[in-house]
């Protein structure tokens, strides 16, 4: 059966690397601790096995696109508002996020216990999130954005690996390929370029959603 694969708004890959959002309020600091604390996590548990920490970063990454472009969708309903665009923003980045999944899955080939712990990350990740979103959409969407500092660091840490020939520089695998539209000699280096490119542009993205969310602002939220 033919894999449908959404087609790629393109990332331009010279990305500024070193943007971190400046703690301000409360609801900062508290998008921010928890981003720390699943940094932690992620060091002690993957270390610098890159590819395995990227299909439970992308598996968790995958979620916050959905679960907001939903609540704005049954917001919209609701109070016969529009949305501004921000729908098909979230549910793209849900779809670009998904994409980096199966594609590491090809490239990290996960074990039993791997998957295993991607299955109770997705769920758990899920439903707080969720409950977070419904308490206050402005700090879910900071927290996304330092999630996406992090994803950042953490693939330019990758890149790093791979230049220093401590990672193999293996093929790209086809989806990589197709989605990307890279060439047909691309290699493992030129897909985490892409990546991360799109969680730069993802990390952007929500930190606007944010700010727009402040008290003083007139926007759309799904609180």
């Amino acid at each position: 059966m033919n894999t449908l694969i959404t087609p790629y708004v393109e990332t331009p890959l010279d990305v500024e690397l070193d943007t971190h959002h400046a703690l301000g309020d409360l609801s900062d600091r508290i998008a921010y601790g928890i981003t720390r604390s699943l940094r932690f996590l992620a060091d002690t548990f993957f270390a610098k096995r890159y590819g395995n920490r990227a299909i439970v970063l992308e598996t968790v990454a995958a979620v916050p696109g959905l679960v907001g472009a939903a609540l704005i969708h049954l917001r919209c309903l609701r109070w016969m508002k529009h949305d501004h665009g921000w729908i098909r923003a979230l549910m793209e980045e849900a779809e670009n996020e998904r994409m980096h999944l199966m594609t590491f899955i090809e490239i990290a080939r996960p074990n039993r216990l791997e998957r295993a712990l991607v299955l109770v990350a997705q769920a758990g990740f899920f439903l707080f999130f969720l409950a977070l979103y419904l308490l206050s959409a402005r700090t879910a969407h900071r927290l996304v954005g330092y999630f996406e500092e992090q994803a950042v660091i953490s693939y330019t840490q990758y890149l790093a690996e791979i230049d220093a020939g401590r990672v193999e520089n293996v093929p790209a695998p086809a989806i990589a390929k197709a989605y990307w539209k890279l060439p047909a000699d691309a290699r493992l280096r030129d897909v985490v370029l892409a990546v991360r490119a799109d969680e730069a542009g993802h990390r952007d993205v929500n930190h606007g959603f944010a700010d727009e969310l402040r008290p003083a602002a007139r926007q759309v939220t799904a609180a």
